[in-house]
């Protein structure tokens, strides 16, 4: 099942993020269920702000509990994160 994580930093947690980017990618990267993913970023794509991934997981739990192991959640980068059941149906062709 797909879900969506939806990860909005605190303000001012940049040098956080920063310090924390290579265990998050290493997280995600390790569980095999990212689809897609990347930084949000601000409108001139130099300063990241918050984090969006599909995943393919079993059901919530399975999301909830990779998105809990986060490193970004874990050491206090995001404000808020949101989980939410997705449905892929567009692509590029």
């Amino acid at each position: 099942m797909l879900f969506c994580i939806i990860g909005t930093d605190k303000k001012d947690a940049l040098d956080k993020r920063l310090a924390n980017r290579d265990a998050h990618l290493k997280h995600w990267g390790e569980s095999g269920a990212v689809k897609l993913g990347g930084p949000f970023t601000s409108d001139d794509g130099e300063i990241m702000n918050g984090s969006m991934l599909v995943i393919d997981v079993a059901d919530r739990a399975a999301a909830q509990k990779l998105v809990d192991a986060d490193p970004y959640k874990v050491n206090g980068v995001f404000e808020s994160v949101e989980v939410r059941a997705w449905k892929w149906l567009l692509k590029d062709q």
